[in-house]
């Protein structure tokens, strides 16, 4: 699995991210590698379709993306990070 996140990064950002994200009826699988390729496409600048088939389908992070954005997850996230620095 490709990841942006090192096993160390993902420990400190996962527990931030529990906090903030939507609880549905099941948590979403691979959260991690959806996060990735959503940090992977920001990091590359490159378009939804050219994300590497290593990561989920570029719809799904997308989705994810667009769901959490309206949410204001990012935004509860972001906060969170800030606040620890």
């Amino acid at each position: 699995m490709q990841s942006v996140f090192s096993d160390t990064a993902w420990s400190v950002r996962e527990p931030l991210i529990e906090e903030v994200r939507p609880k549905g009826k099941t948590p979403p699988k691979n959260l991690r590698r959806t996060i990735s390729a959503i940090f992977w496409l920001h990091q590359n600048g490159a378009k939804w379709r050219a994300l590497p088939s290593e990561f989920d389908p570029w719809w799904i992070a997308a989705q994810l993306l667009i769901r959490w954005s309206k949410l204001g997850v990012w935004q509860r996230l972001f906060e969170k990070v800030k606040d620890r620095d």
